[in-house]
């Protein structure tokens, strides 16, 4: 009996074998299949953080262009209130506003149209008499409402233009407080279509500018301007805004092009708009199915396989589980910075000393109000932002300028220095009309000059190497050219490719390419003596050492501590014969710029020697006309 049992249970053992194996391949499978989400989460998580990025951006963009509409827009109703609306008065706006440059690519055009809608003065270099804009949605608003505020319109055909235009306007008073007329500033429909396309948000992204009354005004993508004007107060996010929040994720079908896309909405906490910024789900998730279908085959392959390996194989699968369950997903999370904080109002004298400051001193400033009375202004401003500040209150004063807008550094009571953004503005005296003082609006801009220097960073900066990219070794190639052209003095440039790198990639693997890409990036940073010196990725597993001021000689010499630095370094690559290092060839170039050559041609010539170390062997230099192995020099 005991040997009977035991021919059972041996009997079984297979069918036990069998059906462990067959639940391990079953877990496999699940568990490929959960890592598989988890990946697309977290490809959906990176899209919806870089769309959170581009909306608060962008809402900044559209606020900043409709903080200069209702700059221009309070200075013409002072203006017209002012001047009344008399033919004399008139004539000296229209000469006024006829005069004035102001950034057509924002503002297309300023308008003043008197109480019945008949156009007073221009911008735009057509006869105002005749035509009449009482018919306007913007003008009746204004005609039969006391608010004094800046009215964002519905986009409207332009009757001067032709093109789509979004309409910002104020109400101007007669002195007994009537109604007198309307001005209004236009900004093109285009110039946000032009801005967004600068963006790359996928093949089917797109960035929208719509009003709180869901209105379309402005759509990337869009160039016959079909979606202008467009009504989306019925779609869902419209629908349901006022239960959302001000900032928020939204997943949808665009009912625009049938698309499902992922969303990031912001609403403008100054104005009565929104952007919202979208990129087809689709292509965010392209990448991740194409690799998610070969990870899978390949999970499913050595699945069926391991189901005929038997005990080895149970004890395999049992190992990756182990492993798989040590696994823990990880989800970047997101904040959305926004400011909200009040200006510091101040008024300053004839003399630059303050005579008022708003109670916001003591949180942007650190300073109380009080204290601040009678001390110059200027007070410890940067030595280097001072000239600046200075010449633009040196030209309000004298009344070359009404208006000025500056950025600069300031101390901090209890802080280091802060960025501060003033917007600066005359006062005149009631009595003589002349200029009294200044009256100035600051806002700390410390974080937002943050962030701008850190995209400027990543704008210039390679992303595996950390050295300068290819764009910005383009601009100082550009900047160093005309600088040696004015001076007359050399401009050198090396051009240096890793030998065989395609064979070390084959050989050791990409992630052993993108380390010894970077371990000879940080050899040529280390040669960067002079501030005026770039070293930069140039593309593939090329590089450059831009060298101002430097003669053949100097190049030579670089590059000879380049490869010192390489030999040192001793990186294996057993298909780079005779070494079986990893070694470079170098191009190398010396020019004085003159008035008939450009730029590319220094670049042509070190190419051209690149190339002539390759062919004569690689791991050399060739310089003007002359080859320089190691160890050794010979002649091309």
């Amino acid at each position: 009996m005991p040997s009977s049992r035991h021919e059972i249970s041996k009997a079984r053992l297979p069918l036990w074998v069998a059906g462990f194996v067959g639940l391990a391949c079953v877990a496999i499978l699940a568990l490929s299949g959960w890592r598989e989400w988890e990946s697309r989460q977290v490809d959906l998580t990176n899209a919806e953080v870089d769309m959170a990025n581009l909306a608060g951006s962008l809402t900044q963009h559209a606020e900043d262009t409709f903080d200069l509409a209702d700059t221009i827009l309070t200075g013409m109703v002072d203006r017209m209130e002012v001047g009344g609306t008399s033919p004399a008065a008139v004539a000296k706006i229209h000469t006024f506003l006829q005069s004035r440059k102001y950034n057509r690519n924002r503002i297309r055009g300023i308008f003043v149209y008197d109480e019945t809608g008949r156009w007073l003065a221009t911008t735009e270099e057509v006869d105002p008499a005749g035509l009449n804009n009482s018919d306007r949605d913007y003008f009746q608003r204004h005609r039969t409402s006391s608010e004094r505020a800046t009215l964002i319109g519905r986009p409207v055909k332009s009757r001067s233009g032709g093109q789509w235009i979004i309409t910002a306007s104020r109400r101007f008073n007669h002195p007994d407080g009537s109604f007198a007329g309307v001005v209004l500033a236009s900004i093109d429909v285009a110039y946000f279509m032009q801005f967004y396309r600068h963006f790359d948000i996928g093949p089917n992204g797109a960035i929208s500018l719509l009003n709180a009354d869901g209105i379309m005004l402005a759509r990337s993508r869009d160039d016959e301007g079909a979606y202008v004007g467009r009504d989306m107060s019925k779609s869902p996010l419209f629908r349901t805004l006022h239960d959302r929040p001000v900032a928020s994720v939204y997943y949808f079908k665009s009912p625009l092009d049938g698309l499902q896309r992922l969303s990031f909405y912001q609403l403008s906490s100054r104005y009565p708009f929104l952007v919202l910024a979208t990129k087809a789900q689709d292509d965010v998730l392209a990448s991740w199915r194409q690799q998610a279908f070969v990870r899978m085959a390949i999970v499913t392959g050595l699945t069926l396989s391991l189901a005929l390996l038997g005990l080895y194989l149970v004890r395999y699968l049992s190992q990756r589980q182990r492993m798989a369950a040590a696994l823990v997903a990880k989800e970047a999370d997101f904040r959305l910075l926004a400011e909200q904080c009040s200006d510091v109002v101040m008024r300053i004298g004839m003399d630059e000393c303050i005579l008022y400051a708003s109670p916001s001193c003591a949180r942007i400033f650190g300073w109380d109000p009080a204290k601040l009375l009678g001390r110059p202004a200027l007070a410890g401003i940067n030595p280097e932002d001072r000239p600046r500040v200075e010449q633009a209150i040196a030209a309000l004063k004298s009344g070359e300028a009404e208006e000025a807008r500056i950025i600069y550094r300031t101390p901090h009571r209890e802080k280091t220095e802060i960025w501060v953004e003033t917007a600066l503005r005359v006062t005149r005296s009631s009595a003589s009309n002349e200029i009294d003082g200044v009256v100035a609006i600051s806002r700390d801009m410390t974080e937002q000059k943050d962030l701008q220097d850190k995209l400027a960073t990543l704008a210039t900066s390679d992303g595996l190497t950390g050295i300068a990219n290819r764009r910005h070794f383009d601009e100082r190639l550009a900047e160093e050219w005309a600088r040696a052209k004015r001076d007359g003095t050399p401009l050198s440039l090396l051009l240096v490719d890793v030998d065989h790198f395609k064979k070390f990639n084959d050989q050791y693997g990409h992630q052993a390419g993108d380390a010894c890409l970077r371990s000879l990036a940080r050899i040529l940073a280390a040669q960067i003596r002079r501030p005026a010196d770039l070293a930069a990725r140039y593309g593939g597993e090329e590089f450059a050492l831009l060298l101002p001021n430097t003669d053949a000689d100097g190049c030579v010499e670089v590059a000879e501590r380049v490869r010192e630095a390489l030999r040192d370094l001793g990186m294996l690559h057993a298909l780079n014969p005779p070494s079986k290092l990893v070694t470079v060839s170098l191009g190398g170039a010396t020019n004085i710029p003159a008035q008939a050559t450009a730029d590319d041609s220094l670049v042509a010539a070190a190419d051209r020697a690149l190339y002539a170390a390759k062919e004569n062997g690689r791991d050399r230099l060739v310089m003007s006309g002359q080859v320089l192995a190691w160890p050794g020099a010979k002649s091309a």
